[in-house]
């Protein structure tokens, strides 16, 4: 009787696993538990809100060669996570989006199809097979945009990468970037076609290939609506009017990307031919004075970031000799540490040179929220302005540096701002041409479209260099059959592309979070194997003290041996000593292997244990639980009957 209830309780718990996923699966379909710890299934609110927002269909193909990805462990968990989150994203988006899983068998037509939306196919070594992970999505007008291959190494960033995806197939209009400049950053606007018309800096060049790049003059007291992104470098001496423009462009939602420079060493300052040293003491220094107060930042004024730990190297000369020193003034930014690595302007950047950079910092009073992107080191100092130019003296900057803090180079500024202008929009200068002019009209409606605080949270990058957009600091240019080639040298465009892209995207875009690593580490192996080798460690260092011990003593014994007569039993000692010398290795030898089984020991049954909770514990509580429940009935009907 006891084996067919022990018999009826197993069958009964087998039923009721098997119903309760069968079950769940379809009336729970919808429904989304996230217990990983960086919540890799959960999207962000701005993605929700992006998804929830079409208004046309759009279409997701997502290339993935299946059968090749199960003979890949190391690739299989993430081409999952893709495809999860991609599922998750047709779920909340409802029927605006469709999602088209395809797998690109070899010499099939939709490997023909990937090769040609331009998806990159990565060979496998051991075959002629190549593997898909991409995906192509287009929108009503058959616009198109890709990621040509999930890289592994962007996984923090994946969301971001599907999102954007998704915004610009919604967005298709290309984006609108001003550059109002002080620098011949655009070149010879005059006579651009002239034969010996200046060309514009090559970093321009690159931006042209990507977005609609207009030019904004220093003068004007309008900012264009069609632009998005205003890329401001090097302003100074702006009028009143210029100034609340930009005020008003940010207040209603425009984007701002700001270079200032306490030292603009590409500043052609006016020369004048009778005194060649009249611009030395000329400033060289920018500013937004009153509009960055509002905005809640600031450059200290007159000195520029120093740093040894990530100084250049440069040539002087002394005397008929040339020297090579280092010049902390001229960064090179090579190092992760001190790039932003949760914020997908700076993310995966290889290096950025800065050239005579200023300090960045959040003023104590202001709400805004602050965040450094680029930072120096620790090894860094403030340098006076006045120790550059034709005086300045790479040795002597190196002889009397003397680290402080680190400084922030480069920052986001994001939160609810107030016009710079209270009283509203300032009025222009009395002049001949505009005194006879009746402004009342123009009074009336600058007032109804002044803004006093901004619409929503602003956006605004700054950074604390110009001289690093200039040629000269991050890229060599050729000239190849009349084309201007670019070789960059440092990744100052990428920087560049990426906060205007970043800008561009609306508040929820920029607000997508970056993910964690579905990755996780074993912490507790980890913490074992520690363990076990610090053991290891203490017996090695024990060893080698004992040899040591041991080889002394027998130099002391040879030394004797040589002074006395007494040969034999002195060679006696020196053997016994050597045999004990050895019985002593065998056991340390013997304590190490305990160690190392002990280690394993452990490793094993730290695996047991997970194997247990993750494959057996559930199924072995359904059945207790169904088991339980036939004891629990059987009983009862007992109860009844008697």
């Amino acid at each position: 009787m006891k084996k067919l209830l022990t018999t009826t309780g197993l069958l009964i718990g087998i039923i009721l696993f098997l119903a309760i996923n069968i079950v769940g699966n379809i009336a729970f379909k919808a429904m989304r538990v996230d217990l990983t710890e960086n919540q890799l299934y959960t999207l962000s609110t701005g993605s929700k809100q992006i998804l929830q927002s079409l208004e046309e269909p759009i279409t997701l193909r997502f290339y993935l060669s299946q059968k090749l990805a199960t003979s890949l462990p190391s690739l299989n968990t993430y081409t999952i996570q893709v495809r999860e989150l991609l599922e998750e994203y047709q779920r909340i988006a409802g029927g605006k989006l469709q999602l088209e899983v395809i797998d690109p068998e070899p010499f099939s037509e939709a490997e023909d199809r990937a090769v040609g939306y331009g998806l990159q196919g990565v060979p496998l070594d051991d075959s002629n097979t190549t593997f898909y992970f991409g995906l192509v999505g287009t929108n009503s007008v058959d616009d198109k945009e890709i990621i040509t291959f999930f890289q592994p190494n962007r996984e923090e960033f994946l969301e971001y990468d599907m999102t954007k995806l998704i915004y610009q197939l919604s967005h298709p209009k290309q984006k609108v970037v001003g550059i109002m400049s002080t620098l011949p950053i655009e070149g010879d606007k005059t006579a651009p076609f002239a034969q010996n018309a200046t060309p514009p800096w090559m970093i321009i060049e690159q931006l042209r290939q990507s977005f609609d790049v207009r030019s904004v003059e220093l003068d004007t007291t309008e900012i264009d609506p069609e632009i998005n992104v205003l890329m401001l470098v090097h302003p100074k001496n702006l009028t009143e009017q210029t100034q609340y423009a930009i005020d008003q462009f940010v207040l209603k939602g425009g984007r701002l990307l700001v270079f200032v420079d306490p030292y603009a060493e590409t500043e052609e300052l006016p020369s004048d031919p009778n005194n060649p040293f009249a611009n030395i003491n000329m400033p060289r220094n920018s500013d937004l004075g009153r509009l960055f107060e509002k905005w809640g930042v600031e450059m200290t004024h007159g000195k520029v970031v120093g740093d040894m730990t990530l100084a250049q190297k440069v040539q002087i000369r002394k005397g008929n000799r040339m020297y090579v020193t280092d010049y902390p003034i001229y960064m090179n930014v090579n190092d992760k540490t001190f790039l932003n690595q949760e914020d997908i302007i700076t993310t995966n950047l290889s290096n950025i040179t800065l050239a005579s950079a200023g300090e960045l910092k959040k003023r104590e009073s202001s709400d805004v929220t602050f965040e450094p992107l680029l930072q120096s080191s620790t090894n860094a100092m403030l340098i006076d302005t006045v120790k550059l130019g034709m005086l300045a003296d790479p040795e002597a900057m190196v002889r009397d540096f003397k680290a402080e803090q680190q400084f922030t180079l480069a920052a986001r500024i994001s939160g609810k701002v107030k016009t710079a202008f209270p009283d509203g929009k300032p009025k222009a200068p009395v002049t001949d041409e505009n005194k006879a002019d009746d402004t009342t009209t123009d009074d009336e409606v600058a007032k109804k479209a002044h803004l006093a605080e901004s619409v929503d949270a602003v956006n605004i990058i700054v950074i604390g260099d110009t001289d690093m957009l200039q040629d000269q600091f991050w890229v060599q240019v050729q000239n190849f059959l009349g084309q201007r080639i670019a070789l960059p040298q440092a990744a100052n465009a990428t920087l560049l592309t990426n906060a205007i892209d970043s800008l561009t995207g609306s508040n929820e875009l920029i607000s997508v979070r970056s993910r964690g690593s579905a990755i996780r580490a074993f912490t507790k192996l980890e913490e074992i194997q520690k363990e076990a080798e610090q053991k290891f460690r203490e017996k090695e260092k024990e060893l080698q003290a004992r040899l040591e011990e041991t080889e002394k003593k027998i130099t002391e014994l040879q030394s004797q041996k040589q002074q006395g007569d007494n040969t034999i039993i002195l060679s006696v000692e020196q053997q016994r000593e050597i045999e004990n010398f050895r019985q002593e290795k065998i056991k340390i030898r013997k304590e190490l292997r305990n160690v190392q089984h002990e280690l394993r020991k452990d490793i094993e049954n730290l695996e047991n244990r997970m194997k247990f909770l993750n494959i057996g514990l559930i199924p072995l509580l359904i059945g207790v639980g169904g088991f339980g429940l036939s004891f629990y009935r059987n009983r009862r009907k007992r109860n009844l009957g008697g």
